[in-house]
């Protein structure tokens, strides 16, 4: 984007917009995200975006796997910011497509604080987090008026070298006693582990367990059982 100042040619930077991509399925998309879909000059995106929404921009935008994952990622978090402030600076507005929410566990807040000390203008679009929509689309509600008045939400995969803010393995098990309901993103790898974390923190084994991979893709997939089974 150009402004004509006093005669002049003045290039201001362009705008990157953290988009939540929601959990996979298209129709999942809100409105504004499809839209800035469309309308930007290049999209990143990271792998764990659907193939189907991927092919959702039209050929003239530019699409950019910077291919992250937590668990063994391809772009380094330097490079991508580094990426986006370039290209921001040149006057690109971009997409920073994210699976899902870009706040919630997305390291969007990351990325917020990157560019706007670089002086990039930078909006958040929410997505639908994977959190509500694993369990809602296999007919669990997150909450339930009878039966689960609090939602917690955390990583399965807290950084162990953390010495602020990591997980409190004995304080979820009391929420989940008293009746709330506990969702762990990006959980399965260490599945055993946190099962294990909660029946030491005291709860029951009994208790009722959904594990939902994929969810809203067409490779969904669903298992039930307990703290003790699952």
């Amino acid at each position: 984007m150009t402004d004509y100042v006093g005669g002049g040619r003045e290039m201001r930077p362009g705008t990157v917009s953290l988009v939540g991509a929601g959990p996979g399925d298209p129709e999942l998309l809100t409105v504004k995200a499809r839209r800035l879909l469309e309308e930007a000059d290049a999209v990143l995106y990271d792998s764990l975006v659907s193939e189907a929404i991927r092919e959702l921009p039209p050929a003239s935008v530019e699409r950019i796997d910077v291919g992250k994952r937590g668990d063994g990622e391809r772009t380094t978090q330097a490079a991508i910011n580094g990426l986006m402030v370039r290209r921001a600076a040149a006057g690109d507005d971009l997409v920073r497509l994210k699976s899902g929410d870009p706040c919630v566990f997305g390291r969007g807040g990351e990325e917020a604080e990157h560019l706007a000390a670089a002086g990039i203008p930078v909006e958040v679009v929410p997505g639908i987090t994977s959190a509500i929509a694993g369990p809602e689309l296999i007919g669990v509600p997150a909450t339930h008026r009878d039966h689960a008045s609090s939602l917690t939400v955390v990583t399965g995969h807290d950084d162990p070298t953390k010495t602020e803010g990591a997980l409190d393995w004995d304080a979820l098990a009391g929420s989940v006693t008293a009746g709330g309901t506990l969702v762990i993103l990006m959980g399965v790898g260490r599945l055993p582990d946190n099962m294990g974390a909660l029946r030491a923190g005291g709860v029951d084994p009994e208790t009722p367990v959904a594990v939902v991979e994929r969810a809203s893709r067409p490779d969904e997939f669903a298992v039930t059982g307990t703290v003790e089974t699952i």
